[in-house]
């Protein structure tokens, strides 16, 4: 976090103007967030994020070009102290495993509501990794399934 204004920077990375400006709205009413630019496609919102040097970058994960996955393995490489969030709507397991092994630290879906995305925001901007119930509810269900009937993904490349 920002020290010297004690505000959380965000960046919102998603392809629909209406969806970017509704969470804008939604993270600005919220005491301590500073939403500090948007991007609409995933090299886009690198290159924001490189400009802005914000605290946390909320990522869609489908956008034109570069894709959220891609765009959020760039940004941890090239900005380590930024946390991304992913804000889809997209939460099946391929998804899920492929954000988190680019290196985001959180994943919530859309239908996410107003208190759970603003704690998210704050969680991912102090370090911690954080999940939405349903998406929780899979990486556990993932993690305690025995070994043999554990599915294995390949890295991104």
């Amino acid at each position: 976090m920002n020290a010297a204004t004690e505000q959380l920077r965000v960046l919102i990375a998603d392809d629909h103007p209406v969806f970017r400006n509704g969470l804008r709205m939604l993270l600005s009413a919220q005491d301590g967030i500073d939403v500090v630019g948007d991007a609409s496609t995933g090299r886009e919102a690198v290159t924001r994020a490189d400009e802005l040097q914000p605290d946390v970058v909320v990522m869609d994960l489908q956008m034109p070009g570069v894709d959220g996955v891609s765009a959020t393995r760039q940004v941890v490489q090239e900005l380590p102290g930024t946390g991304v969030l992913v804000l889809t709507m997209f939460e099946d397991d391929e998804s899920v495993f492929t954000a988190m092994r680019a290196g985001a630290r959180g994943y919530l879906v859309k239908g996410a509501d107003s208190p759970e995305v603003w704690r998210a925001v704050s969680a991912v901007a102090s370090g911690e990794a954080i999940f939405g119930p349903g998406v929780a509810e899979r990486v556990l269900g993932y993690l305690t399934r025995p070994l043999s009937a554990v599915t294995t993904w390949s890295s991104p490349s």
